[in-house]
Formats: C-alpha cells, sequence, structure tokens
C-alpha cells in the first residue's frame, strides 16, 4: 500500500489499479479518483502485485492483430476500432478512423513489441488514439499474445483468420494473406444477448458464432456476430 501511495504522488490522479495478472474485461481493477479512495481500491483488488495507470482522455480504442513467424517476418490485419461496455468489449468496427500514416505508426509499434519479445503467432495490440493530447498519438493500452476478441471479426471477413494464421505461424508454415475482403462489424453476445440468437441468425449480411456455454451469466461471452458491410472491389 505504501508502494500505491508512492506511484499516485508520481503519476496524478485519476488512475487506474490493475492486478497484474488474471484481469480481463473489467475485472481486477479499480479506479481511483481522489487520494482517498486509494485504500477502497487496495482492498478491492485484495492486495494482489498490481500496476498503476494513469488515465488517458483517448478519442478511440484501437486494435493491431498482426501474426509473426520465427524468422521476424510479421503481417497485420485492418485495424479495428473497438467500442466498450462496463470493461466489456461490446463492437469492433472495421476499418478504423484513422489516417494511413496513424494505421502504419500504429502497426510499427507492433512491430517493435512483437520483435522485443521475440513473439511467435498473433499477437493483439491495442492503443489508445488521443489525436488531441500534448503526447504522442497513439499510446499502447494492453498487448495479449494470443488471438484476440478484437479479431474475430476476421474469421468472416477475411481470407485467412487470425485463428488459421496463429496454426500455420506456431506450426512453421507459410502465413496465409490477412486483407480483408469487406468493411465489417463483429458484436459480442454478453449475457442474455444470446437469446436473440435466432432473429440475429435471420439477419442478412450478419454471419452467427456461438459458443456453446451451457450457463448464461451477466458479463459472459456467449457468442458473437459478424455483420458484412460494403465488400471491397
Amino acid at each position: 500500500f505504501e508502494a500505491l501511495e508512492a506511484a499516485l504522488a508520481r503519476i496524478g490522479l485519476p488512475a487506474i489499479l490493475k492486478t497484474r495478472r488474471l484481469g480481463y474485461d473489467g475485472k481486477g481493477q479499480a479506479r481511483i479518483a481522489a487520494p482517498g479512495e486509494a485504500a477502497a481500491a487496495w482492498q478491492a483488488i485484495e492486495g494482489q502485485s498490481a500496476i498503476l495507470e494513469r488515465q488517458i482522455a483517448f478519442t478511440r480504442e484501437v486494435s493491431v492483430i498482426a501474426v509473426c513467424v520465427a524468422d521476424g517476418t510479421m503481417r497485420t490485419y485492418a485495424l479495428g476500432e473497438n467500442r466498450h461496455e462496463g470493461g466489456i468489449l461490446r463492437t469492433t468496427r472495421v476499418p478504423a478512423a484513422l489516417s494511413g500514416a496513424e494505421c502504419a505508426e500504429a502497426e510499427a509499434i507492433a512491430g517493435r513489441i512483437a520483435a522485443g519479445l521475440g513473439h511467435v503467432g498473433v499477437l493483439a495490440v491495442e492503443l489508445f488514439h488521443c489525436p488531441d493530447g500534448d503526447g504522442p498519438a497513439l499510446l499502447v493500452n494492453e498487448i495479449a499474445p494470443r488471438v484476440h476478441n478484437s479479431g474475430h471479426w476476421t474469421l468472416d471477413a477475411c481470407a485467412a483468420s487470425q485463428f488459421e494464421n496463429h496454426i500455420r505461424a506456431i506450426a512453421g508454415w507459410p502465413l496465409a494473406g490477412t486483407e480483408r475482403l469487406a468493411d465489417a462489424e463483429m458484436e459480442n453476445l454478453i449475457g442474455e444477448d444470446v437469446a436473440a440468437w435466432a432473429k440475429l441468425a435471420g439477419e442478412p449480411g450478419t454471419v452467427l458464432h456461438l459458443y456453446g456455454k451451457r450457463e448464461v451469466r451477466p458479463g459472459r461471452k456467449m457468442g458473437h456476430v459478424t455483420r458484412l458491410m460494403a465488400r471491397r472491389g
């Protein structure tokens, strides 16, 4: 707790305290808006080993889904723009509303991370887009060394999905193309959302994926749909 107080003095408020392990979908996180809230945040994460991050004012969050092979070759999918509700990813829309130069910089950042880790397989890098701030326009928010929820749209809108290319990479096969065949929006089916599966299955241009989970719980991802929009010529 003393280290947390020292970190707050250095980083400032508001800030977010995050457990170093097993945190996802808003779990393992506590927001600290005022100095008096530090003790409650520490109790909320049960005193686990943690990271303190200053809260960032950002315009949008974007994801780079990259796939890397052992010789250092890397390919990327089109950047997706993410929208969250309650700390859980609700939708990923492709392409993201970034300029070509910003997309190239995001991919370069992902490449530097992958090279630094010596990563093989799919790597997701989430970034905050902060075009109106005083610092860099792109700040890394999170990395996931695996196939990622924000890349699920690749199942239906690309010639080869993130899942296929992950297996190709770790098996030493040549990578398949990562080209986007259509604009798309992936929407997670969270909790009771899945009850509308039959209606969703009948929507034109919509592909339904159900995960086969037996129990429906609030905040649990039960499946997703991908809505295909304008196809690329």
